[in-house]
């Protein structure tokens, strides 16, 4: 492997989907200096705070609030919420291994959410003051969701018009995984997906045909889908889920979607409010896809929800009952993104070419993963293609620049 990154003393992953495969993958921590979790910690999330605090008017409280932060994250060891929070408890429990320790040597999955859930505090999203509810990336969001790249795409919805159904669900599965790669637009021609050499292409596994497979016309199914990043993301991903009505591959999609702020861009309802009007105020072949979804809420076809667990540091294999049975009942769950795919098979560094397959068989029902590689995370690559990759010398686990589609039915 490229990177590498240490485990805690006597840490093992405790996952319940590995138990068909060995368990020793090391978790990923941040504690060696030039890794890409590193480097998050490090580098991202204090720029993130700057960016946080020149992006709001806040005043001195929060602006304290900010700055005690990255003091801490930067110089200090991992303090717990205070008693009167309201999930001080839920985080009591999950981090009382980590409070008092370095933020470095906390799992990075779980230092990645605490600081999230500490940066709303900070801004006092969760508070009763003025601040109480104002999602601190939303900038971000609607500076995206207006740009001319998404108008342009957008556009480019007219010619996939006329064009034949399996050749536009194609486009529309490639755009949802690629999400807001720059340039892809919605392309039809599978080709035009492949980067750079063919010997280490840029889908580096691809289980579509498996997952449309699951997915038959007229035969009335629920499906479920998961949803990551909000704006340029979430428009492709809503445009798919037109397709799956539209065609018949479902008669109902569950969208599920952040309770609360959560990373920088992920989605809640009201992005997904937004994403629809962004797609309505389109002309041509956009408004009428927004038209339809907008239809499709109000008949319960569309259905958006949203669950605490979706913000919560532990892996899909300790994923609550009724969780779980939503996911059951779902002719396929689709998970999107890079965080979901991290909690979906554990965030470790396994071999890459450990089953997708075994290390998701805990999960209820049928699972699609759609995500571009942005951490070190990565299973169930064909030999051939992972000496390829390793041959390119490309950053190619973290850089955004490959994709999957994997399917476990």
């Amino acid at each position: 492997m490229t990177e590498k990154t240490s485990r805690a003393s006597g840490e093992e992953a405790a996952h319940p989907s590995t138990s068909a495969v060995a368990s020793n993958a090391p978790v990923i921590l941040s504690n060696e200096a030039g890794s890409f979790a590193w480097g998050v910690l490090a580098k991202r999330h204090p720029a993130l705070i700057q960016q946080v605090r020149d992006a709001f008017p806040y005043g001195p409280r929060q602006h304290e609030a900010l700055d005690a932060l990255l003091d801490e994250i930067t110089n200090g060891a991992v303090e717990p919420l205070a008693p009167a929070e309201r999930d001080h408890e839920r985080w009591a429990v999950s981090g009382q291994e980590y409070f008092g320790r370095s933020w470095y040597d906390a799992p990075f999955l779980w230092a990645e959410s605490y600081f999230y859930r500490r940066l709303l505090g900070a801004v006092g999203y969760f508070g009763t003051g003025p601040w109480q509810g104002v999602d601190p990336f939303a900038p971000f969001k609607k500076a995206e969701l207006g740009g001319d790249a998404v108008e342009e795409e957008l556009r480019a919805l007219d010619s996939l018009a006329n064009v034949s159904a399996e050749e536009r669900a194609t486009a529309l599965l490639h755009a949802s995984l690629w999400g807001n790669r720059a340039d892809l637009g919605f392309r039809v021609a599978a080709g035009e997906l492949e980067a750079g050499d063919a010997a280490a292409p840029a889908l580096v596994a691809d289980d579509s045909v498996l997952l449309w497979q699951l997915l038959p016309v007229g035969v009335g199914s629920t499906v479920a889908v998961v949803a990551d990043n909000a704006g340029r993301e979430l428009i492709p991903d809503l445009i798919l889920i037109d397709h799956l009505l539209e065609q018949r591959h479902a008669d109902r999609v569950v969208l599920h979607v952040k309770p609360y702020p959560y990373y920088v861009s992920d989605a809640m309802t009201a992005d997904v409010v937004d994403c629809l009007r962004r797609l309505i105020e389109t002309p041509g072949e956009a408004s009428r896809i927004g038209g339809r979804l907008w239809k499709a809420m109000a008949a319960g076809n569309l259905e958006v929800r949203t669950h605490p667990f979706f913000c919560a540091p532990q892996p899909y294999g300790e994923m609550t009952e009724d969780l779980r049975g939503e996911f059951e009942s779902a002719a396929l769950t689709v998970l999107k993104g890079d965080l979901n795919y991290r909690r979906l098979v554990g965030d470790q560094l396994w071999d890459a070419t450990a089953s997708f397959a075994d290390l998701t068989t805990y999960f209820p029902g049928a699972v699609a993963a759609l995500r571009t590689l942005k951490s070190d995370v990565i299973v169930g690559l064909e030999e051939g293609t992972l000496e390829a990759l390793e041959r390119s010398g490309d950053a190619w686990r973290t850089s955004g620049t490959h994709a999957l589609i994997q399917v476990r039915q």
